[in-house]
């Protein structure tokens, strides 16, 4: 390889460079690792190789299979209200949902749901619920069977 095509640091980084360390105590629940995520798109769970992932996925699913729009007979994981779930190894889960309009009724009410429902579980030791709206919640997020409950084929 000849000189012109070599990278060179930036002007300065050497000596603009520090080392510093974080104690686990010093950093926030909320920035750790996720040891497995899921979407409804598909995402395959990312654990670490030789760790069991805590909390257990098919358990928080299972919790916030239990909260049920108030307006709807069917329950929020089933509607497609769930986008995401972050599990942490320090027992965190961080939930991202959205609700099927801006003006719901429930905004207030059905992520403290989530967050209860998802915090009785044993192995969480806290639960985020963040609402997004992109992308936004329509009928093609639900389940097929919120649609055969809902009479939407």
């Amino acid at each position: 390889m000849d000189e012109k095509n070599q990278v060179e640091p930036a002007m300065g980084m050497a000596e603009e460079t520090r080392h510093f360390s974080l104690e686990a105590s010093d950093a926030p629940a909320e920035k750790a690792a996720p040891v497995s995520t899921w979407t409804p798109d598909g995402e395959q769970p990312a654990a670490p190789e030789g760790k069991a992932a805590m909390p257990d996925e098919d358990a928080v699913i299972e919790a916030i299979a239990t909260v049920y729009d108030p307006e709807i007979p069917v329950n929020i994981y089933e509607l497609g209200l769930i986008y995401a779930i972050d599990l942490h190894e320090d027992g965190s889960v961080k939930v991202e949902m959205t609700l099927t309009a801006p003006n719901c009724p429930s905004a207030q009410e059905l992520p403290a749901q989530v967050k209860e429902a998802v915090e009785k579980i044993e192995t969480v030791t806290s639960a985020t619920v963040e609402i997004v709206w992109e992308p936004p919640w329509d009928m093609s997020r639900m389940s097929e069977d919120a649609r055969l409950a809902l009479n939407m084929f």
